[in-house]
């Protein structure tokens, strides 16, 4: 049996294809503007100053100000000293001087040498630096009888009227305070060094009758009994 062909469809004009794509796209287009809401109004520029970018590279330092009127602190002047230095004059600066390295050199003597430079000295007579030299070799020997004998010499030249003791004066005078406080010191210790040798004496003493009862306690131990008196004979 002969196989029967179907007709073909008839051909569509081009012209009606191009009318269909454009009302489809005009379509779609009408659709997303429906449903896509309208993007925000962009915001108005700031009216401030313009500024400078600043590089991400070289960061500037965050500088914290301060209020101009702050003022500083005022700065407390010190207080002026009580005692004004007088001013030394040449001579009685290096007289001073002299007998300071002195006492330096004397305080470094061993006794045998300490006493050898004070026989050295000897008598001072009347000169005002021999005597204080005397006096500080003497000060050394920490004897109450050598110290009130260089407690003497300071206290000469300190009430000197010469023209040679003035320059040495305020050392003198330095020296009288520092003998008469070692005197105080020295008086000191030989008050208590008596009575140290009066507690000792009393103990010693206690010490001595408490013997004297042990011996007597010992004698009355140590003695023999009496012989018992014989038994009475019976009748």
């Amino acid at each position: 049996m002969p196989h029967e062909f179907a007709p073909a469809p008839a051909p569509v004009p081009f012209g009606t294809t191009r009318a269909r794509v454009g009302l489809w796209l005009a379509t779609c287009a009408l659709s997303a503007c429906a449903t896509t809401p309208l993007p925000p109004a962009p915001a108005p520029a700031p009216t401030g100053p313009a500024l400078s970018p600043v590089s991400a590279a070289s960061p500037q330092p965050v500088q914290a100000s301060t209020p101009a009127a702050v003022a500083a602190a005022p700065v407390a002047p010190p207080m002026p000293s009580l005692v004004q230095p007088a001013q030394a004059t040449a001579p009685e600066a290096e007289a001073a001087a002299q007998l300071l390295r002195y006492a330096d050199r004397v305080r470094a003597l061993t006794p045998a040498e300490l006493s050898l430079e004070i026989a050295a000295l000897g008598d001072p007579g009347g000169v005002p630096e021999r005597q204080l030299r005397l006096s500080l070799a003497l000060m050394h020997l920490n004897q109450p009888v050598e110290t009130a004998r260089a407690l003497g010499l300071a206290q000469r030249v300190a009430n000197s009227p010469t023209p040679e003791a003035a320059p040495l004066k305020p050392l003198a005078r330095l020296l009288v305070q520092r003998f008469m406080e070692q005197r105080k010191l020295e008086e000191a210790m030989d008050k208590q060094a008596a009575q140290l040798r009066d507690h000792q004496r009393r103990i010693d003493q206690l010490n001595e009758r408490l013997e004297a009862m042990r011996a007597i306690e010992r004698s009355i131990n140590n003695r023999a009994p009496a012989p018992a008196a014989p038994a009475p004979r019976a009748p």
